[in-house]
């Protein structure tokens, strides 16, 4: 069986990748990697490490749920030991966007702001919609739990990308993080990407379309973690059989 090497094991998404491997009939739990005290029962054979260098020595694939410098850790490592990999960690520097792009031309690797299928198909509507739609202000909304440390999330960002990819925009040269006091007229081009903290929400994620008389908004809600978690497991399966680059959600889903 191909063996998994988790990194972010101890969150809650890398608690349910642990559930999830250990039931699965393809991929096997090999290896976790963690920063602190796993509070969770493992089998024995599974190798608990806190060495990236240890933890891709037993695996042939990964899947980072993690935070964004032990990312560039697990990156830095894995050019040294080339390894597929799944990432679904958000909030990059632009030095460690770099990193993956980097990573991605010595070995397979997926990168995902959301493994959900659902927005894999949102992102392709938004910058239909965006393109056909072209007089219409977009307006991005997403909500998340209070725990969540990134703003906006990464779902939003690539969402906000597609959008201003329908209309041929830069998206740092036309977003919008916020608006207070006297601010002028919305202008034309500008992709507002507002978020929203509080409580236990899963992710919630509106993309709207406004024009006079009339507006269009594209909602994606996940209710449940496992939609990440059993999303990653899939990348997974599909990286192992793929050459070196930089792969998405959507190449994984053939769409």
């Amino acid at each position: 069986m191909t063996k998994v090497g988790i990194v972010g094991s101890t969150g809650r998404v890398g608690s349910l990748l642990i559930d999830g491997l250990l039931d699965d009939e393809i991929l096997a739990l090999g290896v976790v990697h963690v920063f602190d005290d796993l509070k969770k029962d493992l089998p024995s054979d599974v190798l608990v490490t806190n060495s990236m260098k240890v933890m891709l020595e037993n695996c042939d694939v990964v899947i980072d749920f993690s935070a964004p410098n032990a990312t560039q850790e697990l990156c830095e490592m894995a050019l040294l030991n080339p390894t597929p990999l799944v990432i679904a960690t958000t909030g990059f520097t632009k030095h460690q966007q770099n990193l993956l792009t980097e990573a991605s031309k010595e070995m397979p690797v997926l990168y995902a702001s959301n493994m959900s299928a659902g927005i894999a198909i949102l992102k392709q509507l938004v910058e239909q919609v965006s393109n056909t739609l072209r007089d219409f202000d977009i307006e991005i909304v997403e909500q998340h739990h209070r725990h969540k440390v990134d703003a906006p999330s990464g779902t939003a960002l690539t969402l906000g990308e597609f959008a201003a990819k329908g209309r041929d925009l830069d998206l740092d040269s036309v977003r919008v993080s916020g608006r207070d006091g006297q601010i002028g007229a919305r202008s034309k081009d500008e992709i507002a990407i507002m978020a929203l903290r509080g409580g236990d929400i899963v992710g919630r994620h509106t993309v709207g379309f406004y024009n006079d008389g009339e507006f269009l908004e594209l909602n994606h809600t996940a209710t449940s973690r496992e939609t990440f978690s059993k999303g990653a497991i899939r990348a997974a399966k599909w990286i192992v059989n793929q050459d070196s680059g930089l792969y998405s959600i959507n190449d994984c889903l053939g769409i």
